[in-house]
């Protein structure tokens, strides 16, 4: 998956189950209608925990990350895939990588019967070369979530931040995107616990996101990325008042459209400023 030099010993390559979400997650209706026509396959790709990688658990008062799970859900619409973040983090009972892939077309397995796991597991080779190829047509995008255990029930999770890359469509990468891809190698990211390894990839991820908007790929020091996190936050804030400045414009008189106009172009001179800055 997109170069991340995994060892061999973490290669699970199992496949989950829709019905597995419906019953160990609380869905309401948009959650299973969004599994339901979304969602064509779940593999549990990775599993991360010492006896398979060199790196040590970590866990407090607040957190247990005595392993990860990397997963792929391959989607046939990209437009609830936070929601579908949401709701396989809540079941998943790990810290979580999401692999959300897009294909330009709707892969067709509902004609061919299921392969035992036994069968999935031996034939791990043959179809990661077969998605290679399938890569130019494919868009992907990295969902994570900063999420602690629940103190009044501990088999449950409490998401406090639910983190989507930009997609990143395979067959054009910008240079900005392939930095990103770069960056998630297992040798560059840091080994000292699961907790440190989680949150590098979560600092990826928001560096993407700074790119999308400045089109420079940059990691900021851990010092840096909570003020970098909050000029992510006010750049949105500022874009979600411009769509509604813009929206009383197309009711408003004409002399409150000029009031309006200005004020829109003072909030995009912000929006430049952040821009600029992160």
């Amino acid at each position: 998956m997109v170069g991340l030099s995994v060892p061999n010993g973490c290669v699970l390559n199992k496949t989950l189950f829709k019905k597995m979400f419906q019953e160990h997650a609380d869905l309401d209706a948009k959650d299973k209608k969004a599994l339901k026509d979304d969602v064509d396959k779940i593999r549990w790709l990775y599993t991360l925990k010492p006896s398979t990688i060199n790196i040590a658990p970590y866990s407090d008062d607040l957190r247990d990350y005595g392993e990860l799970a990397f997963l792929v859900v391959e989607l046939s619409s990209a437009k609830n895939a936070e929601r579908l973040g949401q709701l396989i983090n809540r079941a998943i009972p790990y810290p979580t990588v999401i692999f959300f892939v897009l294909s330009e077309r709707k892969a067709v397995e509902s004609s061919t019967p299921s392969a035992t796991e036994e069968n999935d597991e031996s034939d791990v080779t043959g179809r990661e070369c077969e998605q290679e190829n399938e890569n130019a047509n494919e868009q992907l995008a990295l969902c994570l979530a900063d999420k602690r255990t629940n103190k009044a029930d501990k088999e449950k999770w409490v998401i406090e931040q639910l983190m989507t890359s930009p997609w990143l469509k395979l067959s054009d990468v910008t240079d900005s995107g392939q930095e990103f891809l770069n960056s998630l190698t297992f040798n560059g990211l840091p080994h000292s616990n699961f907790w440190q390894f989680y949150q590098a990839i979560i600092a990826r991820v928001q560096a993407l996101q700074c790119a999308e908007i400045s089109g420079r790929f940059h990691l900021a020091s851990a010092e840096v990325t909570q003020q970098q996190a909050d000029q992510l936050n006010r750049y949105r804030s500022i874009e979600n008042d411009i769509k509604k400045l813009r929206t009383q414009i197309k009711q408003a008189e004409f002399s409150q459209q000029v009031v309006l106009n200005t004020q829109i172009k003072q909030q995009e001179q912000r929006l430049k400023q952040i821009a600029e800055a992160l």
